[in-house]
């Protein structure tokens, strides 16, 4: 849906001038694929639990939704990074405007934070860095955002490519139990 009288205009909001492009560029992408797809553009409220929600939704629903779910949702981002570029959307704003498919980016945003909390758990408890598996830069950034309130741990974006992942460190280094001086 693009932005209806009374809703942010271009000059307001400059993620709003991409949408028409975006919704076309879709609409071709889904008629030439054969995908039994359906989409709706959505504006998002303003979110105080969500540690960066995005100004726009993408949701996708239909008999082939499974299809973009498949293989941890290659295929959703693969569409959201394309059209995203092909529409020439400023890397600023990439978190800005997200695609989602039977809300599996809330439940995957809700599993990141919940696991960034239990790596930080240990970390604390044992005082040993722990390194999650690889994630794509918008997971990475959750971690991060996820444990910025934590003081007693940090967090560092480590490797290269598909490979990059964040290590979990403790912040200050404590005697462990049972590895006392002397």
């Amino acid at each position: 849906m693009i932005p209806m009288a009374g809703e942010d205009t271009p000059a307001e909001n400059p993620l709003s001038h991409y949408l028409p492009s975006l919704e076309t560029l879709l609409r071709e992408m889904i008629r030439l694929s054969r995908l039994e797809l359906a989409f709706a553009i959505e504006k998002c409220p303003p979110s105080a639990e969500e540690l960066e929600s995005p100004e726009y939704l993408v949701d996708f629903s239909g008999p082939d939704s499974d299809l973009l779910l498949e293989k941890n949702a290659t295929l959703l981002n693969a569409f959201e990074h394309v059209v995203l570029k092909a529409v020439r959307v400023e890397e600023e704003f990439f978190g800005k405007i997200a695609f989602d498919c039977q809300d599996c980016r809330r439940l995957r945003n809700e599993e990141l934070r919940m696991t960034a909390q239990v790596a930080a758990e240990r970390v604390i408890e044992t005082g040993d860095p722990f390194t999650l598996s690889p994630m794509n830069p918008r997971e990475r950034r959750i971690i991060h955002l996820a444990l910025r309130d934590r003081p007693e741990v940090q967090t560092k974006s480590e490797g290269f490519g598909t490979e990059r992942k964040v290590v979990i460190f403790p912040t200050a280094t404590r005697p462990r139990p049972g590895k006392g001086r002397g």
